[in-house]
């Protein structure tokens, strides 16, 4: 596993980390605690330095997992989590959608260290950005925290290009996690452009489409309530049908190279830009090795062009988020 950089600031991580959220939910129920604990070990042995979690998924029990998983290994590994949804630092209650007041962000912290079992939390988020706190008051909040040696490297996740421009003029960011694949482009026209010019790097999650893109789902699926796609309009019947086009020629690619077409989606964002690393979920030893030997596939020209030619003539049907979830992207 190759190494690549996000941000100016010396952060550096494995070319695909590992999304940590499913592991105790999201997509149904939660599995086994040992099991994820050993699957998130065995991507250390398989070269993977860069975990993601969040405060809010569990809530807490994703970074509590996360830092029990990771303790005996911490010195080689990169771990980000997210602070910035509305809950009780106590209980976990959800007391509303978001909440980013500096003094609230200094609070979670200390939450956030104890669970994840570290002095320190190498990459930490704002979740989505709050619309009524100023971004100078978030940056400058976290950029106490860098002081004080509580974090190392700040990032924000499903920020718009202002926000992106006003926290990195206070602490300069070093990422950016977004939903980026070959079925959310959205980045594409403002977002890689102002990470580009700034110097931050870019961590897409969902880079499989929430399981998509890997071919496993057909158009007659059907989602427990229980599962974040029941709610999302892409994976509804209809959409489904047309969005399968996708797939189709993520298979015909994939039959070519001798890989699967998991593989070819996470090869081509590796293929995009030197600084884009996403980070695959799975709970399953399988989908592991089958994502990171993308790392090993090269797309030469010709079949970059090919992806570039037919995604261009699919229109992708369905928002990727039901429309609460929306309101809280791209600010």
């Amino acid at each position: 596993m190759q190494k690549r950089k996000l941000g100016n600031q010396g952060l550096e991580v494995s070319e695909m980390g590992l999304g940590c959220m499913t592991m105790t939910g999201g997509y149904g129920q939660s599995p086994d605690r040992a099991t994820m604990i050993q699957l998130i070990r065995t991507a250390v042995e398989r070269g993977v330095t860069f975990f993601d979690t969040a405060e809010t998924y569990g809530p807490f029990k994703n970074e509590a997992l996360v830092g029990e998983a990771l303790e005996p290994l911490r010195k080689d590994v990169v771990i980000a989590t997210k602070f910035g949804h509305n809950i009780d630092l106590v209980t976990g209650e959800r007391l509303g959608p978001l909440n980013s007041r500096p003094e609230h962000i200094k609070a979670a912290t200390e939450g956030i260290l104890k669970r994840l079992r570290t002095d320190h939390i190498d990459l930490l988020y704002q979740h989505r950005v709050d619309p009524s706190v100023p971004m100078v008051d978030v940056a400058g909040a976290v950029k106490d925290l860098i002081a004080q040696g509580k974090v190392r490297y700040f990032g924000l996740s499903e920020a718009g290009a202002r926000s992106i421009r006003q926290a990195h003029a206070v602490q300069p960011l070093s990422a950016l996690q977004s939903e980026y694949s070959l079925w959310t482009r959205e980045p594409d026209a403002e977002i890689l452009p102002t990470l580009e010019e700034l110097g931050i790097g870019l961590v897409p999650f969902s880079p499989l489409g929430k399981g998509f893109l890997t071919g496993a789902i057909g158009a007659d699926a059907t989602f427990s309530g229980s599962d974040l796609r029941s709610r999302i309009p892409r994976f509804e019947p209809n959409a489904l049908k047309v969005n399968l086009a996708l797939v189709d020629l993520l298979r015909r690619i994939a039959a070519r190279k001798g890989a699967t077409p998991a593989q070819v989606a996470l090869a081509w964002l590796l293929a995009r830009k030197p600084w884009i690393v996403p980070i695959p979920g799975t709970t399953k030893p399988a989908r592991l090795d089958e994502n990171l030997g993308a790392a090993a596939l090269q797309l030469a020209t010709n079949d970059l062009r090919e992806i570039e030619d037919a995604v261009a003539a699919i229109k992708v049907q369905g928002a990727r988020y039901p429309e609460d979830l929306m309101k809280m992207t791209g600010l």
